[in-house]
């Protein structure tokens, strides 16, 4: 049996610190897929795609990082829903900035084909110290009709083990993964993704932007941590036929018919300290100093002199 679900994961570039420019370029993306593979169930794009952010390019003189930011549902969320709803598809347009009163967060949606706003969260982990955004605190779930469970989680998120982990204990089978890489970490979270598919028996769709906006390779896993697709470093869009109960026999047979871990971990009669005391009081974070920017990670080891 197999319960089959079309996905896109649209590698762009976009406008730099155009909305308007980029937003003309996503729903040209949306109709090229909507009518060479119409049997396409969902599309996902970089985090912050919709609003043009380009970190590697210069800004325009008096721009604000956060002038877009808006309230939800805004613009911004009426024409994406519109554009859902005009392509009969999932939309999953990456990310954007959210003002909720004095905050602004990075925010993910999820948009129906009938242009219902169906799910939205707010990225847990930004990247300090460069992101200064407000980090969110609730994670999101949202189960799509005939297919199953899926997960959100933005771009550093990924670095975080424990909130995959918390998606999956909620019980997504995908996780949707938006991202804006253009550093060299680009490598290891490569890895991270197979990582996190193999430890959560689930798939990993992770759309990155293309140069000169981010990295390329963008990524889908299976639930057997095999690769499925990789882009290259230039624009593109995957193309997957997924199998969701794919998910459901590799968590009730194990990972390539061998590892059972998320059965046996259910099982497991002991505690992890970590969750139960709290984080913070291992060993390992008592010695950790405050976060700061690089060039000032030979703080710790000045001369008492050079630091006055």
């Amino acid at each position: 049996m197999a319960t089959l679900f079309g996905i896109a994961a649209v590698q762009m570039q976009v406008v730099p610190w155009d909305a308007e420019g980029t937003m003309a370029l996503m729903e040209e993306r949306l109709r090229y897929v909507h009518q060479l593979f119409p049997w396409v169930n969902m599309a996902c794009f970089p985090e912050l795609c919709p609003i043009g952010t380009s970190p590697l390019d210069q800004q325009p003189p008096g721009y604000v990082w956060d002038s877009l930011a808006e309230v939800i549902p805004g613009p911004l969320t009426a024409r994406l829903a519109e554009m859902a709803r005009r392509y009969q598809i999932w939309l999953q347009p990456g990310t954007i900035y959210e003002r909720d009163g004095d905050r602004v967060y990075n925010t993910a949606l999820v948009f129906s084909p009938q242009g219902e706003l169906t799910a939205r969260y707010r990225k847990m982990f930004p990247w300090r110290p460069w992101e200064t955004v407000s980090g969110g605190q609730e994670f999101c779930t949202f189960d799509i009709p005939d297919a199953g469970r899926f997960g959100l989680c933005i771009c550093y998120d990924g670095w975080f083990p424990e909130v995959i982990r918390t998606l999956t204990w909620m019980g997504a089978e995908v996780i949707i993964h938006p991202s804006l890489t253009g550093t060299v970490d680009r490598t290891a979270e490569l890895v991270i993704e197979q990582a996190h598919a193999i430890f959560n028996q689930c798939y990993m769709i992770n759309a990155n932007s293309a140069p000169t906006t981010g990295g390329g390779r963008s990524v889908m896993v299976d639930p057997n941590g095999r690769v499925l697709q990789q882009a290259s470093t230039h624009e593109e869009i995957l193309i997957e036929m997924i199998d969701i109960d794919l998910v459901r026999r590799v968590r009730e047979l194990g990972s390539v018919g061998l590892n059972q871990h998320l059965k046996q971990l259910r099982d497991f009669t002991g505690e992890f300290p970590i969750y139960t005391q709290g984080i913070g009081q291992g060993e390992l974070f008592k010695n950790l100093g405050p976060l700061r920017m690089p060039h000032d990670l030979n703080h710790r080891s000045r001369p008492a002199q050079e630091e006055n």
